[in-house]
């Protein structure tokens, strides 16, 4: 194992702060929120949502930064060097549940990636045909076109990855996570701008609170969870490169904040256009490569903002994509492997385990009813993540010493944590018991 001092770390804490919160934004944020926003009550859903972000995402987020740090290690080794080797079972179904969710995560990156090139050339042309599902459910039902573009996607992935820390992660998202900004605002500024836009922007933000009931706040709770993407591994291997000196609880608040401020902006950017012209809102890839393609052939300069719509949701998976592929190669690294070989063989390895998510959708592999890309979902989003979240929860709340945990978060006593207590209720009980509310809710196959 590399010596501990020598490990590569983050080069600000504005560098990590981005990356993290890069890794929590992911097409979740962009497709998902928007969908869940509207069907519960637009901000009476909002309100709840940031409720939640601020009780349940920031105190599980806090928890896996701080085992990340003390540990500075990989998630599996870090387990083991903190508690005993009867918890790194623990960091290895942490590391493992980012491999899985990468190797299907890339299939719909190669799907991005397909659909920002047609940007450039006959995507519109199709959409004012009205062709966009014909030709997605071609593409998609094509495994060798599939297994090209997710070649591609992972590729990029990886060449952010093998230059390491500050040069490549740190880098990339400094660069990456204002041009994802920039280019919502851009999409933004032309939603609400067309005829009709204000029925969509009502719809979104007036509150209506006769739709609130139990299961939207089942929703809020789920859907704060997984867009923060807590329980993989991929924040805790971004906190083990978080100097000592930095400020845990700051940079914590400002993911939590950068992440919902992302998912907020994406129903600004969908429902002005879904409205203006009379579409049906539809969570998951029928809104983005089906529904939203049609709105821009609609409008003026379709081609220039299909292209930076796409470029955008680019942005968003590969952001996602590096902390993923960071979890596992970090893994590697710290036994003694070259990082550059470590970043490759992972990211072939990978890409592999992706083949029969990609040929899934051509009629493929099945899991029972599942086809195998959805029961690789459900693996990892209803069984892998929520328990490994827990399990750092009661790791932190119940396993570590507490006074080791305090000077941990306030980086030996040199920063502030007034609502320490608090925080150390939450995460032995709030937050262990509202994710195994996730847990079990999202058992039905």
């Amino acid at each position: 194992m590399i010596d501990e001092k020598k490990r590569e770390s983050f080069g600000s804490r504005i560098g990590f702060v981005l990356a993290a919160a890069g890794s929590a934004v992911g097409l979740g944020n962009l497709w998902k929120f928007p969908y869940i926003a509207g069907k519960n009550g637009g901000a009476a859903f909002l309100f709840i949502y940031i409720v939640i972000i601020v009780c349940i995402g920031v105190t599980a987020m806090m928890a896996e930064v701080l085992i990340g740090r003390m540990g500075r290690l990989n998630a599996a080794d870090t387990f083991e060097k903190l508690g005993g080797k009867k918890w790194k079972p623990v960091g290895l179904a942490g590391i493992l549940c980012t491999f899985i969710i990468l190797s299907y995560y890339s299939v719909i990156g190669g799907w991005i990636v397909k659909y920002f090139f047609m940007s450039f050339t006959d995507l519109i042309e199709y959409a004012g045909a009205g062709k966009t599902g014909e030709i997605f459910g071609a593409f998609v039902s094509n495994p060798s076109q599939v297994i090209f573009y997710q070649g591609v996607f992972m590729l990029v992935t990886a060449l952010v990855v093998l230059f390491g820390i500050k040069g490549g992660i740190e880098r990339s998202c400094k660069i990456m996570m204002p041009m994802l900004f920039l280019a919502m605002i851009v999409l933004i500024i032309r939603a609400v701008t067309l005829p009709g836009a204000m029925s969509g922007i009502e719809f979104y933000l007036k509150p209506d609170f006769s739709k609130v009931t139990s299961e939207t706040w089942l929703a809020a709770l789920g859907q704060g969870f997984f867009s923060l993407s807590l329980g993989a591994g991929a924040i805790m291997i971004y906190g083990s490169y978080l100097p000592k000196t930095e400020n845990i609880v700051s940079s914590v608040k400002q993911i939590c904040f950068i992440d919902t401020a992302v998912a907020f902006l994406a129903g600004l950017m969908i429902f002005p256009a879904v409205f203006a012209f009379g579409a049906e809102p539809a969570a998951g890839p029928g809104l983005t490569f089906i529904t939203v393609p049609t709105l821009f052939a609609k409008m003026s300069g379709g081609v220039v903002f299909a292209v930076i719509f796409f470029l955008l949701f680019f942005v968003a998976a590969l952001t996602s994509s590096i902390s993923l592929l960071e979890c596992s190669t970090g893994y590697f690294v710290d036994h003694g492997m070259d990082r550059k070989l470590a970043t490759l063989i992972t990211a072939a390895l990978i890409f592999l385990t992706g083949i029969p998510s990609a040929y899934s959708l051509s009629g493929g592999l099945k899991i029972g009813s599942r086809d195998f890309i959805d029961a690789a979902g459900y693996l990892t989003d209803s069984i892998m993540m929520p328990l490994c979240s827990m399990f750092c929860c009661i790791f932190v709340g119940w396993v570590l010493n507490r006074e080791l945990v305090k000077r941990e978060a306030t980086s030996d006593g040199k920063i502030g944590f007034g609502s320490f207590n608090i925080w150390m209720m939450m995460v032995k009980f709030a937050a262990p018991a509202a994710i195994l509310v996730i847990f079990f809710t999202g058992l039905k196959w």
